[in-house]
């Protein structure tokens, strides 16, 4: 009976691989963290480089392949346009304004109490939106109007993102040192949440195969 149930563990792992297909991934999600924080160095590449970290995990997942820094260079190369680049400067000016009205919220104006709640909301619900966004294959890359639908229709999907979201922001106050991995989980908790949303709301040629694979 022990042998028998050591046979599947063997053949689920690739040749000279030790902790097994789970510990690959993991490794994968920090390699595309770590390529993912070095595209977004140029601000403007960062809705390509993170759409490019969600197709290299989708393909990864898939196709049980191991990710390499070519392979994310292509999606980036892909992904890369006179409109993510535009795209790029939206959060920037988004962060601009925060520090803005943070800078006033410090004030004495009145309600300054209640803007406070309303600033974190409003970041919190952009940083999904914009996720959700990475996450989307053809024929909707990194459309808003589309991640906005998809963040309304799945609710519980949309919730799990915002704790991903929420999780990585302690993560960078508490260890200022994984900021560089901290792409990678997130990208991979956005492919997550689009691959597990109803059919429905996904392109009828998305695979449903790469979701056993992330979520083994």
């Amino acid at each position: 009976m022990a042998h028998a149930s050591a046979t599947p563990r063997r053949e689920r792992r690739e040749p000279g691989e030790v902790f097994g297909s789970g510990f690959s991934l993991f490794a994968d999600m920090l390699l595309v963290g770590l390529l993912t924080s070095l595209a977004c160095l140029p601000v403007v590449t960062a809705p390509a480089a993170f759409a490019a970290a969600s197709a290299t995990l989708r393909q990864a997942a898939g196709n049980s392949v191991q990710v390499r820094a070519g392979t994310y260079g292509a999606h980036l190369r892909a992904h890369l346009s006179a409109r993510s680049a535009a795209l790029g400067l939206v959060p920037p000016l988004l962060a601009v304004v925060v520090l803005i009205d943070a800078a006033l919220m410090r004030t004495a104006l009145p309600g300054a109490a209640v803007m406070a709640p309303a600033l974190a909301l409003l970041v919190l619900g952009a940083a999904v939106v914009a996720l959700r966004a990475a996450a989307l294959e053809t024929p909707h890359p990194l459309s808003a109007r589309e991640a906005l639908l998809r963040s309304a229709a799945d609710p519980r999907g949309t919730l799990l993102l915002a704790g991903a979201v929420i999780l990585g922001g302690l993560l960078a106050w508490s260890i200022p040192l994984l900021i560089p991995l901290l792409p990678g989980p997130l990208a991979f908790a956005a492919t997550v949440v689009d691959l597990r949303s109803p059919a429905d709301l996904r392109s009828p040629t998305d695979p449903r195969a790469p979701v056993d694979a992330l979520e083994n």
